[in-house]
């Protein structure tokens, strides 16, 4: 849900300061900093509500991001999002800044993404659907390895991975906890998917795979009784799971707008040489 604040602006604003006139609305994280800024921003200019605005500035860190981004896939409402940094990294956000914020926003890129969808059926018979923006990651619960099954297009690509987990990512996932587990930084035009094993035992030397975005992933928990997994969309949990199936939703599209000197494109493309 969206944490927004009404307060009257000022009753004849100036043409740069009526974002109102223009459809954008402001949303905000709950935390002091991005309420903080939030303050600020209503104070200076004037704002459309945030459930009519066909624009949305959002204030906050990545997490916020991908909860405004998953409420609007949740309520049919892509809207474009531009996304000012009052959270920690802040990889998918624009500097925070107070002035010329009219400017930017008409000035700024447009970048698409395309998020996965993952249905996870669990070993009660349970069946539950979710998209993920970053990556679908698939976690032991317990001390045990996982054992899974990989299957692309139909086809059993690798009969065991015995591993603490696998995922499948996007190009703007690819530098999130795929890159963290070691997996490779794909370009945001790149119609590929990011395979990626999470500490793999076995086979020892498998890292991952790269994939055509246009392939339906299997994952299939072998000994699921005995070695439980469970399967994350982003910030959504499923338990013990006993089949994941993870394709690309071409269905729904976002657009986020970035400030076209710190686009999201070159971001990820200045990641393949940070040290």
């Amino acid at each position: 849900m969206y944490v927004a604040v009404n307060v009257a602006g000022p009753s004849s604003p100036q043409p740069d300061r009526d974002l109102a006139a223009r459809g954008i609305g402001l949303v905000a994280s709950p935390t002091e900093a991005a309420l903080a800024a939030e303050k600020l921003l209503r104070r200076r200019y004037r704002w459309a509500d945030a459930e009519e605005a066909d624009t949305l500035v959002a204030l906050g860190g990545d997490g916020f991001m991908l909860q405004t981004l998953h409420a609007m896939l949740e309520d049919s409402q892509a809207r474009p999002v531009f996304g000012m940094n009052r959270g920690t990294f802040g990889f998918l956000m624009n500097e925070w800044r107070l002035d010329q914020l009219s400017e930017r926003i008409a000035r700024a890129k447009h970048i698409k993404v395309t998020p996965l969808q993952m249905e996870a059926t669990t070993i009660r018979g349970e069946t539950w659907t979710h998209p993920a923006i970053n990556e679908v990651s698939l976690l032991r619960e317990t001390r045990q390895t996982a054992k899974i099954e990989i299957c692309v297009n139909g086809r059993v690509v690798m009969p065991e991975l015995v591993a603490d987990g696998v995922l499948v990512a996007t190009p703007a996932g690819s530098t999130a906890y795929n890159l963290s587990a070691h997996g490779p930084i794909l370009p945001l035009a790149a119609k590929m998917l990011a395979l990626t094993s999470i500490s793999p035992f076995r086979p020892r030397r498998w890292s991952g795979a790269i994939l055509p975005d246009d392939v339906s992933v299997r994952f299939r928990i072998l000994e699921a009784d005995k070695r439980p997994v469970a399967a994350v969309a982003d910030q959504f949990e499923v338990r013990e799971v006993c089949t994941v199936d993870v394709s690309l939703d071409r269905a729904r599209s976002l657009t986020l707008l970035f400030d076209p000197e710190h686009a999201l494109d070159e971001r990820i493309a200045a990641e393949q040489f940070a040290s």
